[in-house]
């Protein structure tokens, strides 16, 4: 809506009450003075404030602040009440695997209860690992019931899932901010509810407590978990062109030491490509990728960047001109209207050669029909040429920003892994050593495709192809 106000489509922006538009004093006021700025108001039915009114700033401030105390009390209140219930035993949350939640209360799954003893059996018993569990699960056909897939996370949050030895812990995270209202994990900072006993347990006292002793022995010391759990400049990015699964890092071994290295999850998971029992495909077979070959497709792809920017730049005003070209969008506004006000006019005349007798008032019914008739193609050819219009302005609009982010990337340095993470996009790996590197743009849906080629383990790369495009996965109506 406030894009849509700052490319001039909307003139008032009509709003039921103060709280209704936002609970934050301060976005109230700073988006209702952008807003004026551009010549568009904000009017407050209930509340009978219009901010563009010459008070109109000083009582919006007056309601917005009530709006938002009052936000914060009723916060208060309800994390009060959801505390006492949460120590009267009253479970707040969702079903998980072995268990269901109705009407505050847990009732256990007996359909799932085998999955959650073997796997407590696997880790604490036999002495496997997660991966390890989570594919032999897969082999043996036990299907994720509350999951999408068997992962080492998966089994790891399964294992430290006190519910399971029959105990209740809530308040694992909590809201800071009323405002924001984002979550964070309760690390000390609010009192957890902790109740022993309060449902049937899955497994035995005596397994639960090993498990936890197993799960600190083989946990990495806290230094080493704290050193490898930063993310990386493409964490995240690296897409596999084979199954479409995420790449996670893993180092690998080489002469004079160890590198980082980027393998696809579903390599790391599963192995190679294969059919389980149940027919269905598991693994993948696409290769790791040297990190410091990522870093130099990215050095290579920013280098051509600032080599192509004059080329890019002629590119982008070319097609500025020719959408500034195309046919002037207020000439085609101009004539269909001038079309309709002709109808209107027609229309008036037969009105007057009906009361001056000179036809009927059947001819009149049947000639008017057939003004309305066109008159209503019309308006719909005028709303479709003023949408075109404010679409052609937008995409100019994006075009200039494109130029303006051009400039800038050209002031830095090409070897900044900082760079990389704010320019990639995401990093699609193809069998024969084939990359796509889509690097991000300011106009919506557009994205710089560069296609790389070379040895994926070396440092031998090369761009074989790159052009402006506009990236899969955009809506059709961004598309037109």
């Amino acid at each position: 809506m406030i894009d849509d106000a700052m490319h001039h489509e909307i003139d008032l922006i009509l709003t039921k009450e103060v709280s209704r538009f936002a609970r934050n004093t301060v976005d109230t006021l700073s988006f209702t003075r952008k807003l004026k700025e551009a010549g568009v108001g904000v009017l407050f039915t209930i509340d009978n404030i219009d901010s563009r009114d010459t008070d109109g700033e000083f009582r919006l401030t007056l309601m917005a602040s009530l709006a938002q105390e009052e936000s914060h009390k009723t916060s208060m209140r309800v994390k009060w009440g959801q505390k006492r219930r949460m120590e009267q035993g009253v479970v707040f949350g969702r079903d998980l695997l072995g268990y269901r939640v109705k009407n505050g209360e847990l009732f256990m799954n007996e359909e799932e209860v085998p999955v959650i003893k073997a796997i407590f059996h696997k880790y604490t018993n036999e002495g496997k690992g997660t991966h390890v569990i989570s594919r032999e699960l897969i082999e043996e056909g036990m299907k994720p019931m509350r999951v999408k897939s068997w992962t080492n996370t998966t089994i790891l949050k399964i294992l430290r899932n006190e519910k399971y030895v029959g105990d209740l812990c809530q308040k694992k995270t909590y809201t800071p901010d009323y405002l924001t209202h984002k979550k964070k994990y309760n690390k000390g900072e609010e009192d957890m509810v902790y109740i022993e006993n309060h449902h049937p347990a899955i497994i035995s006292r005596d397994l639960w407590n090993r498990t936890q002793d197993e799960l600190k022995r083989r946990s990495p010391p806290k230094e080493q978990k704290t050193k490898h759990s930063n993310r990386y400049w493409c964490s995240g990015k690296i897409i596999c062109g084979i199954c479409g699964m995420k790449f996670v890092n893993r180092s690998r071994k080489m002469k004079g030491g160890r590198y980082k290295a980027w393998r696809c999850y579903g390599y790391t998971k599963n192995g190679k490509q294969r059919v389980n029992s149940d027919g269905e495909v598991t693994g993948c077979d696409s290769h790791s990728v040297n990190d410091k070959v990522l870093c130099e497709c990215m050095r290579f792809c920013i280098e051509k960047l600032q080599e192509e920017q004059a080329d890019l730049k002629q590119e982008i005003l070319r097609e500025i001109g020719e959408l500034q070209k195309a046919d002037s969008q207020s000439s085609k506004t101009d004539r269909i209207q001038k079309e309709i006000d002709n109808l209107n006019e027609k229309k008036s005349k037969v009105i007057d050669l009906m009361i001056e007798g000179v036809i009927s008032k059947d001819d009149l019914k049947k000639q008017t029909g057939l003004y309305d008739e066109s008159i209503e193609r019309l308006q719909k050819q005028l709303f479709e040429t003023e949408c075109g219009g404010r679409l052609k302005n937008r995409q100019i609009d994006d075009m200039s920003e494109y130029i303006s982010a051009l400039n800038d990337i050209m002031a830095l340095r090409a070897d900044n892994e900082i760079l990389y993470k704010e320019l990639l996009d995401s990093i699609v790996v193809y069998p024969d050593n084939v990359l796509i590197v889509w690097i991000k743009a300011i106009p919506a849906g557009f994205r710089l495709k560069y296609k790389t080629c070379g040895c994926l383990d070396e440092y031998k790369v090369e761009i074989v192809e790159a052009e402006l495009v506009r990236k899969e996965g955009i809506t059709q109506a961004e598309e037109r």
